[in-house]
């Protein structure tokens, strides 16, 4: 999706970076700011904020001052929500994983393929669109391929540490362990990546995580 000038760049960005950051909402209006408004409210601004300049200036020419002016609030409030530049497009995501990280130690000995999966299925249930998911889908617009493939690769390697982990508890092989970890990481994340590249919202991430765990059959568990 190419943004060019104009009317029609305005409008298709205002699009864009809300539909990326409303869905996200939710998850913190039980918060509230000390002068009483929803923490959502300055939090999806920044988001939008970032979404809008990585968009127009490129990520590496955008910095946390210009996000916070063009939200409205300071630099130090923008640290009340993010601890980067790079953790607003991350935040969600990070946190599903740090969610089915404690679940898959928390298998044990009793560790197994369908545990296993039921552990990483909400890392993709009800994945809404959001700033990561606008980044995967106009990351050469945004400036933003190489960052990506960074951060993505240190996202892939928390998950496959942690499935390999649930592997060895359950007595399986170090390099059988890490061959799962590394499978089953690469799905996910990849499953993400095309899900927000053929447009988030357009199709289910669910099913496409499914139908990358039935590409790698040959891997069984046991």
């Amino acid at each position: 999706m190419q943004f060019k000038n104009g009317a029609r760049y305005s409008l298709r960005l205002s699009r864009a970076c809300r539909s990326s950051t409303r869905a996200g909402t939710l998850a913190f209006m039980a918060s509230e700011t000390r002068a009483g408004r929803p923490r959502a409210s300055s939090r999806e601004t920044l988001a939008e904020a970032a979404c809008e300049l990585f968009l127009e200036k490129g990520y590496a020419a955008t910095s946390v001052v210009d996000i916070a002016q063009r939200a409205g609030v300071s630099r130090s409030s923008f640290f009340n929500y993010f601890s980067s530049k790079s953790d607003v497009l991350w935040s969600g995501l990070d946190a599903r994983i740090e969610a089915a990280s404690v679940a898959l130690a928390a298998l044990g000995t009793q560790a197994d393929g369908p545990g296993v999966r039921a552990a990483l299925e909400p890392v993709v249930r009800g994945f809404a669109p959001d700033p990561l998911a606008l980044a995967l889908r106009n990351a050469a617009a945004m400036g933003l391929e190489q960052e990506l493939l960074r951060d993505t690769g240190l996202r892939h390697a928390r998950i496959a540490s942690a499935v390999a982990g649930a592997a060895r508890s359950a007595g399986i092989d170090e390099i059988r362990a890490d061959i799962l970890g590394s499978a089953l990481a690469t799905a996910l994340l990849s499953s993400l990546r095309v899900w927000a590249e053929q447009g988030a919202g357009q199709a289910s991430l669910e099913q496409q995580f499914d139908a990358a765990l039935r590409s790698i059959h040959d891997l069984p568990w046991g």
